[in-house]
């Protein structure tokens, strides 16, 4: 009995680590960051996401990432790129990580990237929208915060300037 209740504590506490952080993320949402959505942990469903180079990717384990649906044609989703690499430049901590959805021409993604001069995202592609469909992007952009746990905790639709203050200071209550 003893070892039940162990155990069953363990994974109580283990399974709310992921939402203790978030009352503290709440309190200083502003700007932008009040469009982030708070929502109980839940496992982002398995796809394969490929490289630039056609190769099938993970995504980074055991830290806090930034996840972001974009596309090359999109508006908003160029808008806020440059500050999601500028995001991932200065939080080496965190990892931010870009997926182009849908049609992206290869060579079209490259172009954007050099001509912005980004460069410190992982750039990642789902072509067949397989990861978008699951997790319900139906516009873009759209951003997932995922804990270190590769959960989704939050979502965040529309463009956003990942690197202000105020986005610096919800992710810095995360990650606390």
């Amino acid at each position: 009995m003893l070892r039940v209740l162990f155990v069953y504590t363990a994974l109580a506490l283990g399974a709310n680590t992921a939402m203790a952080d978030v009352p503290a993320a709440q309190a200083v949402q502003a700007g932008d960051m009040r469009k982030l959505a708070f929502e109980e942990a839940k496992p982002l469903p398995a796809a394969d996401l490929l490289t630039l180079e056609d190769e099938v990717q993970a995504l980074p384990a055991g830290k806090w990432t930034v996840l972001n649906f974009w596309a090359t044609w999109c508006p908003p989703c160029r808008k806020e790129m440059p500050s999601l690499d500028r995001l991932q430049a200065a939080r080496p901590d965190l990892a931010v990580v870009t997926v182009a959805t849908g049609r992206n021409p290869v060579p079209k993604i490259r172009q954007f990237f050099a001509e912005q001069s980004v460069t410190h995202v992982t750039a990642l592609r789902d072509p067949d929208q397989a990861l978008a469909r699951k997790v319900g992007v139906i516009g873009l952009p759209v951003t997932l915060i995922l804990n270190p746990e590769g959960q989704i905790v939050g979502r965040l639709t529309g463009d956003a300037e990942w690197d202000s203050p105020d986005a610096l200071a919800v992710l810095d209550a995360l990650s606390r």
